[in-house]
């Protein structure tokens, strides 16, 4: 709301009133003060009643994804509830009543806020008192940012280039590795020190294998270009799954290497490893037959014969190329004459020879 005028007058928002737009509904609004506190107390009361029932003390969560996450479980709890004098619960008058109400549209709204912070030259940027880092190929430059609820999403273009949690306290942080990989592979000293280093390590995605790996790697090859070593297969991640590469990881160890094109050797094996598991399962689907208690007509029976015919799942083992029809190799003897050079009777030069 933009402004609050006597009575029930408001000057509302642009973005109130494209919200109301895109969802199909007016809105009424209280008279404000003493005079209008009785037109919403069964509102205000059930507020008051939710938050001393469930958030006090406030519950202690690492992000509001798991606050959320909460919240959801409370209000399903919630619907088994059943209000003083009433003799059905919360959740069944609920469904009585939502067939009297009005259709949501197909694509939901955008509640997101539009920024364009400057990129610093540490690699974040600043929105709403906390940081957020960005490719290290944006420092200088100007990012679009959309800033939601839950979520922090930067933009090159129409590109998401960055997602963050929202961060709920001012001045913190949030930093993701690959964002400073290529400043480290120039400056592999500084990797192990690394603020993005030790939040990969908290959330999980740095794991032991790449612990293990960059511990070989240094004492194969020194700490520098162990180091190093080890950023090439981070860079990795952007080509790669990061199961396969993991996986990679454990066969290139398993062999006593820490070479990293043989990483990406075993990754694209791993994968391909996993394609001809999702085949085989195919193949025996296949061999399988049909799936019970499936109809082409389920209002008709089908005869034996058609049944053993439907729903054949097609391995792709075994689709193969047309055999080569061709008996010879073409005849280029035309294309070669073409090359052959002819004498000029009028001139000492050939055709087909350069001067």
């Amino acid at each position: 709301m933009k402004l609050v005028l006597f009575g029930r007058s408001r000057t509302e928002s642009a973005r109130w009133a494209a919200f109301r737009s895109w969802y199909g509904f007016s809105a009424f609004y209280c008279t404000p003060g003493e005079e209008g506190a009785h037109e919403k107390g069964g509102v205000e009361h059930e507020g008051g009643r939710f938050r001393r029932k469930h958030l006090v003390p406030p519950p202690q969560v690492a992000s509001l994804a798991e606050l959320n996450e909460r919240l959801a479980a409370i209000d399903a709890a919630e619907d088994a509830r059943h209000v003083h004098g009433r003799p059905t619960s919360i959740g069944f008058d609920f469904e009585q009543e939502r067939e009297l109400l009005g259709e949501l549209p197909g694509d939901g709204y955008d509640c997101g806020i539009d920024l364009t912070p400057v990129v610093h030259r540490n690699g974040r940027i600043t929105v709403r008192q906390c940081y957020y880092s960005v490719p290290a190929k944006f420092i200088g430059a100007k990012v679009r940012v959309k800033l939601r609820a839950n979520e922090l999403w930067v933009y090159d273009g129409r590109q998401v280039v960055a997602r963050h949690p929202r961060l709920t306290r001012r001045y913190t942080f949030h930093d993701i590795l690959d964002h400073y990989l290529e400043i480290l592979l120039v400056k592999p000293g500084a990797f192990a020190g690394a603020s993005a280093l030790a939040q990969a390590r908290a959330e999980g995605g740095f794991t032991r294998t790449h612990e293990a790996f960059w511990a070989a790697a240094k004492r194969k090859a020194g700490d520098r270009e162990g180091t190093r070593m080890l950023i090439e297969v981070l860079l990795l991640h952007r080509q790669l799954p990061a199961d396969a590469l993991i996986a990679g990881m454990t066969t290139v160890l398993r062999v006593g290497s820490v070479s990293t094109d043989l990483v990406a050797i075993e990754a694209r094996k791993a994968m391909e490893n996993t394609e001809a598991d999702a085949f085989n399962d195919l193949d025996d689907v296949d061999e399988a037959g049909p799936v019970a208690g499936h109809d082409d007509d389920p209002g008709e029976p089908r005869e034996d014969e058609a049944a053993s015919e439907w729903a054949k799942v097609i391995s792709l083992h075994t689709r193969r190329l047309p055999p080569d029809q061709r008996t010879a190799l073409p005849d280029m003897a035309k294309y070669d004459r073409l090359l052959t050079p002819v004498k000029d009777t009028r001139t000492t030069d050939q055709k087909g020879t350069s001067a």
